[in-house]
């Protein structure tokens, strides 16, 4: 299960070469996990065509899980804001996201002054490591992925995104770059997943847009759009 936290959902040949373990020895533990429901297997995404032969499954962890690394106050903080959205409506939630994300901001930016622009978003990912959200980093070809493996407040972030898009803002500012989310566990995806672009990229793109939106369209009605 901490193999599973700390990297992403896995197939059992992944679990097996990081853990040390025989396939077989590894889908024995699986099937104990997805008995008690603490695991559960999913087909994988396919993006293109599909090759021969059926592709292995990955495993994931459950909210039962989830619930397992310290998210027992969940109950609580939900509790906590659906009295605060009924009596000073969803804008005080959002402030109150914004809050505890300045918290963070606060700590990340000492933690990130005098580091290199192009390690910015590796040094973000220790610190994350460190506050318990198992982050790391994948290389993508336009840029970085900043991947959370645990969030420990996901089964609130489900009923409240503003805590989401207030953390999301953070990386935005920590990083000096417009980021983008991706996936989210409070959304049933297995890993909190933030696009992080390329600076040089990003810069050849916004010097393209103004041709892009000057260039004029005639519509089917002969008006020009």
């Amino acid at each position: 299960m901490q193999s599973i936290l700390a990297d992403g959902p896995s197939t059992a040949a992944a679990l097996a070469d990081r853990l040390d373990l025989t396939p077989a020895a590894v889908r024995r533990h699986l099937d104990n996990l997805v008995a008690d429901g603490l695991v559960e297997a999913r087909e994988p995404r396919t993006y293109g065509a599909r090759g021969r032969g059926r592709p292995a499954k990955t495993f994931s962890l459950t909210d039962s899980g989830r619930h397992r690394f310290h998210q027992a106050y969940d109950d609580l903080a939900a509790s906590a804001l659906h009295y605060l959205a009924d009596a000073a409506g969803p804008e005080a939630v959002a402030e109150f996201a914004r809050r505890r994300t300045g918290e963070l901001e606060e700590r990340y930016t000492e933690t990130l002054r005098g580091v290199d622009p192009a390690d910015r978003v590796r040094a973000l990912a220790v610190a994350l490591s460190a506050d318990g959200y198992a982050a790391s980093v994948r290389t993508a070809p336009v840029g970085d992925q900043l991947c959370q493996h645990h969030c420990p407040v996901a089964h609130v972030a489900a009923e409240f995104p503003q805590l989401c898009e207030a953390e999301t803002e953070v990386f935005s500012r920590l990083l000096g770059r417009h980021v983008q989310r991706l996936a989210t566990i409070a959304h049933g995806d297995g890993v909190c997943t933030t696009n992080v672009p390329d600076p040089v990229i990003a810069a050849e793109g916004r010097r393209r847009r103004p041709d892009v939106l000057s260039t004029s369209v005639q519509s089917p009605v002969g008006r020009t759009i």
